[in-house]
């Protein structure tokens, strides 16, 4: 038995090493590197080259039309899901008033940072995403290294949001098994194993079926929206029937509760927009999907639009649905639970089986959510390796013939997520550092994109279908003094006094991965990286040649 399993191993590798091979015509990395290093190709492309937008002959399938693609916004965007996962943190800078207003104001700064981003990706419809919007926006002479750090800065992001979204899940599904087992009390390590299984779980989906990714994107959005409409149902009707009544109305909306020790309330409601930053703050996760959606620079602000909306409304709508049916905070923040949402469950159905059925209906859209940040941190991560960015740039920048799939850089993000699982079971403050980075690497990305862009007059790049025009600058300029500000709040401490422990340690994981990369380009970048090959076509008229 041991003799055919070992033989069955040197099959597989076998097979691995041949579809690699078979990848030399596709291979995008190996590029003439006596050319002058400049991003930018201009005029039409080369008679007999069929390239896309991004300089490349386009590989990865277009698997996705209009429908999966908003579909795929929506799921990876999660934004009730996330908020959900998270609430009990938040609860702390205002009590449910604070939650239901900062995320309001959260969310109209994050639509200014969306319009920004729909024109680049209407422009610059590349699976790079702020990557490759950089490279362009800040011209030829500081292109290189903006896209440089723009694209590893966002890339670390996403697999932070995988991290994120496997730990959150895994705590639910601990916290549902400590529902019937009275006495049970939840370790880390417990939650690390139900961890692993939805990391490699969502990741092996994306290496190995990314014909079904449209259509797991579909379901996923049915169960985010026919979810929120369960969940939204029960929280209005099992209140009153299990006897503990709804909150009040000032609970809702005027009870003001301060929690975090700073005196200024003003302070605490710009600190508290974080928690709905998280929620909200994932505008660009469809755009690294562009080379695989047809007609991208007409469809993807379409896309946006949809999943900013559909983002927006449901949140709200989940929000007050959830503090109307809470009828003692007080025992939610003693109770020190590893899933504070499914105590809120327990109080709004009055029982475990309850509080079960409503966790269920939330861990399902997040799965889904997580093979959606799998998708968008691999395809980051390979549009970085095919322009030699990367380490092991050769695999890491292929694309399986077989799979039709960046296989390796998947496998890569699957990698870096167990190892921050791994943080987790040695320390909670360490892996909430790492995935509280998530907010401040995001909006870092962005600005190293928008900033460039505006401060060059907008006219570094021909305008696609969606144009902003004069407007542009002051969306541009809004977009970039609210990074500005919420990148310095959001590093303050999260309350006072604060310890070692409890300190907010997001700036330093920032830095310190701003530092990894800097270290990263002296070694490699400034010598060997080139900068993906931007041809500043117009997109109207690539769209019309498509048609």
């Amino acid at each position: 038995m041991l003799g055919s399993w070992i033989a069955r191993c040197r099959e597989v590798n076998i097979c691995w090493r041949a579809s690699f091979t078979d990848m030399a015509d596709i291979n995008l990395v190996e590029r003439n590197k006596d050319d002058a290093k400049s991003p930018f190709k201009y005029g039409d492309r080369p008679i007999g080259e069929d390239l896309d937008v991004s300089g490349h002959v386009p590989v990865l399938p277009k698997e996705f039309n209009l429908l999966s693609a908003i579909a795929t916004g929506i799921v990876t965007g999660n934004t009730w899901t996330a908020l959900g996962g998270a609430i009990v943190a938040s609860l702390y800078n205002g009590g449910p008033p604070g939650i239901i207003y900062e995320f309001i104001a959260v969310s109209v700064f994050y639509w200014f940072i969306t319009a920004s981003i729909a024109e680049l990706a209407s422009a610059i419809p590349a699976s790079g995403g702020v990557y490759h919007w950089a490279t362009v926006t800040a011209g030829p002479r500081y292109g290189r290294i903006c896209g440089w750090f723009a694209g590893w800065l966002n890339f670390f992001a996403w697999v932070f949001g995988v991290s994120a979204n496997c730990s959150i899940i895994g705590s639910m599904i601990v916290y549902a098994y400590a529902l019937f087992h009275p006495g049970f009390e939840s370790q880390r390590w417990q939650v690390f194993i139900a961890y692993l299984i939805i990391c490699w779980g969502c990741c092996f989906t994306v290496m190995f079926a990314n014909r079904a990714l449209p259509h797991i994107n579909r379901i996923g959005s049915f169960l985010i929206l026919g979810g929120l409409f369960v969940t939204i149902v029960v929280c209005a009707v099992m209140p009153s029937r299990n006897g503990s009544g709804y909150a009040s109305n000032g609970f809702v909306w005027k009870d003001w509760e301060n929690g975090t020790g700073y005196s200024s309330n003003g302070f605490v409601f710009l600190a508290g927009m974080l928690n709905g930053a998280f929620a909200v703050g994932t505008p660009d996760c469809v755009t690294h999907i562009a080379e695989e959606i047809p007609q991208a620079g007409r469809n993807l602000p379409k896309v946006l639009v949809c999943q900013v909306a559909v983002g927006f409304f449901t949140a709200v709508f989940y929000m007050i649905a959830m503090f109307y049916a809470i009828n003692d905070l007080d025992a939610i923040f003693q109770a020190n639970s590893i899933c504070p949402l499914g105590d809120i469950y327990r109080q709004a159905t009055g029982s475990n089986g309850g509080a079960l059925g409503l966790l269920i209906v939330i861990i399902l859209p997040i799965v889904c959510a997580t093979v959606g940040c799998y998708i968008t941190a691999g395809r980051t991560l390979y549009t970085l390796a095919r322009d030699d960015a990367a380490p092991f740039a050769s695999r890491i920048g292929a694309v399986s013939p077989k799979w039709k799939s960046p296989l390796y850089a998947t496998l890569a993000c699957g990698v870096i997520s167990t190892c921050m699982g791994a943080i987790y079971v040695g320390s909670l403050a360490a892996f909430n550092a790492f995935v509280g980075a998530f907010v401040l690497l995001t909006t870092a990305s962005f600005l190293m994109t928008i900033l460039p862009h505006l401060i060059t007059g907008r006219k570094t790049l021909t305008p696609g279908p969606f144009w902003m025009g004069k407007a542009g600058f002051v969306v541009n300029a809004v977009s970039c003094l609210y990074i500005v500000v919420s990148v310095v709040i959001y590093c303050f401490p999260y309350a006072l006094p604060t310890s070692a422990a409890e300190m907010n340690y997001t700036s330093v994981i920032t830095v310190g991965l701003a530092v990894l990369v800097g270290i990263w380009w002296f070694v490699h970048g400034r010598e060997n990286y080139v900068g993906p090959q931007i041809v500043l076509n117009s997109v109207t008229a690539l769209d019309r040649e498509r048609d």
